[in-house]
């Protein structure tokens, strides 16, 4: 029987409990109750970032994001209803309840067999200069750059077979007979990897169109200098709940201005704010890419860049998902970012 103290919430639950409670838990799911034990509502990781969206915070009600008519199941019901509900609605987890709608279980898809692996492919753009980090880069390519005694892009790898992702393909240009040494096949680590080679800079988004063929599923895309501790699977549930063509990742960046700035009516000065913060969303470097915006890439047969590709998606009225990240994140590609990361994942 599974333990569901994890699981559980009060209804005075904040938005940053919630996600401690998904975090802790092998279910990721949290459960809203009352004090006789009913559900209230569901929350998971997509429910959270949402919430974020629409600009809620860490102390914010639990509530505020929570699904108040999730899909349950009655305890007793077999195995084999409960996968065919989960599968027919989407749902790797469900509630179960008991004649009085008070939660006594959890049905994870992990009860009906091992955990499955992914069958997306992860594509790695590897194939940078990384002028910023010279010299450190003028033997080795900035993927290969050892963060706490492990290259950056090892640890890339690592973060998506933890997620059961198990098929790659890596971008080469610079240096990328090292890359290609360190990890061959794949074989070291139980998956596959695959490489196209840059014969020539292709943007971040040109080397996509080098894969041989097209991709039945979308497409998970990372720039090779990016650390983070966000579960990759959680990207690609937001995204195939959203219907988007594409998702983008983004990170909330907080700067302040040096200066004061005016507010103007006509010529007048109405307000001065002085050295001000401001918050903007900015592009994390990791992408979820339905098929069709992959076939976009690969009609273009030269370089292009990510941000070009989804701006001429946006303009042909395809839809585009943002996905808030709000784990540890790091862009590698100054040598006091590379310092920062050594501190942070040293031990």
């Amino acid at each position: 029987m599974r333990d569901l103290k994890t699981n559980l919430l009060e209804p005075s639950a904040t938005i940053g409990q919630a996600i401690a409670a998904i975090e802790a838990s092998d279910v990721k799911i949290a459960l809203v109750i009352d004090n006789e034990h009913r559900l209230l509502g569901t929350i998971t990781d997509g429910d959270v970032r949402r919430g974020f969206l629409k600009g809620l915070g860490l102390d914010s009600a639990a509530r505020d994001v929570m699904n108040a008519s999730p899909i349950t199941a009655q305890a007793g019901d077999s195995l084999e209803r409960f996968r065919a509900l989960m599968a027919r609605t989407y749902r790797r987890q469900l509630p179960l309840l008991d004649g009085e709608n008070r939660v006594v279980g959890i049905v994870d898809e992990s009860d009906f067999t091992e955990p499955a692996t992914r069958e997306n492919l992860v594509f790695v753009l590897a194939g940078g200069l990384g002028t910023r980090l010279r010299p450190l880069t003028e033997s080795h390519p900035k993927p290969m750059l050892a963060v706490a005694g492990k290259p950056i892009l090892e640890r890339i790898l690592e973060g998506f077979i933890a997620a059961g992702f198990h098929h790659f393909c890596f971008s080469l240009g610079y240096r990328g007979n090292q890359i290609r040494k360190h990890f061959g096949d794949g074989s070291r680590w139980n998956v596959s990897i695959d490489y196209v080679e840059e014969t020539e800079p292709l943007g971040t988004a040109g080397p996509l169109g080098l894969i041989a063929r097209r991709p039945n599923h979308p497409v998970l895309v990372i720039n090779g200098d990016v650390l983070t501790e966000m579960n990759f699977q959680h990207l690609l549930d937001f995204h195939m709940e959203s219907g988007a063509d594409a998702t983008i990742c983004t990170r909330s960046y907080h700067f302040e201005i040096p200066f004061g700035v005016m507010e103007l009516d006509g010529q007048d000065v109405v307000a001065i704010s002085e050295k001000p913060t401001m918050d903007v969303l900015v592009n994390a470097g990791i992408y979820c890419l339905g098929p069709e915006v992959v076939d976009r890439i690969r009609a273009k047969g030269a370089r292009c860049d990510m941000p070009d590709v989804l701006r001429e998606a946006i303009e042909t009225k395809h839809s585009i998902s943002a996905f808030p990240v709000h784990e540890y994140w790091i862009d590698v590609g100054r040598l006091n970012d590379l310092e920062r990361a050594e501190l942070d994942l040293d031990g």
